[in-house]
């Protein structure tokens, strides 16, 4: 494993893999949950620890890269994770998946329709609806077609009633996820218009790369989105 990863409690979703910043994470403390972003790899992918602060259980959100990092981190924080998601089926989003599923010895999960991207055999294929228990909490999934025809984002609720989503690669600060086939853009922009804009006033938002957002900051841009196709 790798030396002890900083986590910082000042949380301004902020992170890198490069430079004086490497392998500094962050950490955000809910009313029910703590949530440990860090940056892996060479795409600078965002994996996400969220503890269950009643029970001390865990999730990892995409093994992404750099396997010591996550064990490291996930060996460091306190409790245990129980259990890894991966938001989609692309190659960034799980190239450390098989070296931390192991070191963990914790089911895996991803959408069931990006299943047969992986180097492995999921222990769960996630549908639109479905939820995720971790200790007491319970996240929700939300299919969101287009970047990938089983890409999921996750909904943390506070006991406030605040949502975190866990967007993967299907919303960023400025816009929606890459599509490549045409029609592609118009269902990822649909999915995303519909299950969480059309649904949550606001909401954090935590995307697969870069800095966090909310869905307040991001609903005016919409109509400049969708005349822009991308």
């Amino acid at each position: 494993m790798t030396q002890q990863i900083t986590v910082s409690d000042d949380y301004t979703g902020a992170v890198s893999s490069d430079g004086e910043q490497q392998n500094l994470a962050q950490r955000r403390t809910l009313d029910n949950a703590t949530i440990v972003k860090v940056s892996v790899g060479p795409m600078d992918n965002n994996s996400y620890l969220v503890t269950d602060t009643a029970t001390g259980e865990a999730l990892l959100i995409d093994a992404a890269n750099d396997a010591g990092v996550l064990l490291t981190l996930t060996d460091q924080e306190a409790g245990t994770v129980r259990q890894i998601v991966t938001t989609h089926g692309h190659f960034d989003h799980w190239q450390a998946l098989i070296e931390v599923r192991d070191g963990l010895d914790v089911p895996h999960a991803i959408g069931h329709d990006d299943a047969g991207d992986l180097p492995i055999t999921p222990d769960r294929r996630l549908s639109d609806g479905d939820t995720i228990d971790v200790g007491e909490l319970t996240l929700e999934v939300i299919g969101i077609r287009g970047h990938t025809p089983g890409s999921v984002t996750l909904v943390l609720t506070e006991k406030s009633g605040r949502a975190h989503l866990f967007t993967g690669d299907s919303l960023f600060p400025g816009g929606v996820g890459k599509t490549w086939q045409p029609g592609d853009f118009e269902v990822l922009l649909g999915d995303v218009e519909t299950k969480l804009f059309g649904r949550f006033d606001d909401a954090d938002v935590y995307p697969g790369h870069g800095k966090d957002t909310t869905l307040a900051a991001e609903r005016p841009s919409i109509p400049e989105w969708r005349e822009r196709g991308w």
